[in-house]
């Protein structure tokens, strides 16, 4: 399975540092959990049937806008 990486979420006044463990989720599989370095937000996410990036678990509220950017990081985090 692949390493975890750092990560940075763009929050309401500032960037949110964290840690990306790619991790599997029940009813998923392959999901990536995303947990800040200040314990405020945790983000789940997993590609649903169709391959469309979700939001699976996580704390509320969350910006929808987070899902597309942690799914961006972890394409990029492949690659490497």
């Amino acid at each position: 399975m692949e390493e975890q990486f750092e990560a940075f979420l763009t929050g309401s006044d500032n960037l949110v540092d964290g840690i990306v463990t790619p991790i599997h989720y029940a009813q998923y599989g392959r999901a990536y959990e995303f947990k800040s370095i200040d314990g405020t937000l945790h983000l789940v996410i997993s590609r649903d049937k169709r391959g469309k990036w979700v939001r699976v678990d996580g704390t509320e509220p969350y910006f929808s806008g987070w899902v597309d950017e942690l799914a961006e990081q972890v394409a990029k985090a492949k690659q490497l």
